[in-house]
């Protein structure tokens, strides 16, 4: 059974830095992708950053691109979001998501497993 445990959340100021985590386990992800989305309230969820497990390709959101870097380890077999230069409008809570599959995807309803999802505030 795949789980996806998100940490490293919280309270920062605008312009702050944090590294979020996303522990898989249950499965060789060597062929799965790898998502994270966030969520606002009031708000439908939103991609943030995609890449494949095996690979070098990454997808990121217009609203992020030049701030945030997703990174996997594998021998940890843990997925990361950095985040630089936070704004207020990154607030959110942020969920990874996987899929068994070949190609990254932007798509929510194309990946399978999530997450419970991890807090971020930042304060202007």
């Amino acid at each position: 059974q795949v789980q996806l445990v998100e940490s490293g959340g919280g309270l920062v100021q605008a312009g702050d830095s944090l590294r979020l985590s996303c522990a898989a386990s249950g499965r060789t992800f060597s062929n799965y992708r790898m998502g994270w989305f966030r969520q606002a309230p009031g708000k439908e969820r939103e991609f943030v950053a995609a890449m494949r497990w095996s690979g070098s390709s990454t997808l990121y959101a217009d609203s992020v691109k030049g701030r945030f870097t997703i990174s996997r380890d594998n021998a940890k077999s843990t997925v990361y979001l950095k985040m630089n230069s936070l704004k207020p409008e990154d607030t959110a809570v942020y969920y990874c998501a996987a899929a068994p599959a070949v190609f990254i995807s932007r798509k929510a309803n194309e990946y399978d497993y999530w997450g419970q999802g991890t807090q971020v505030t930042v304060s202007s």
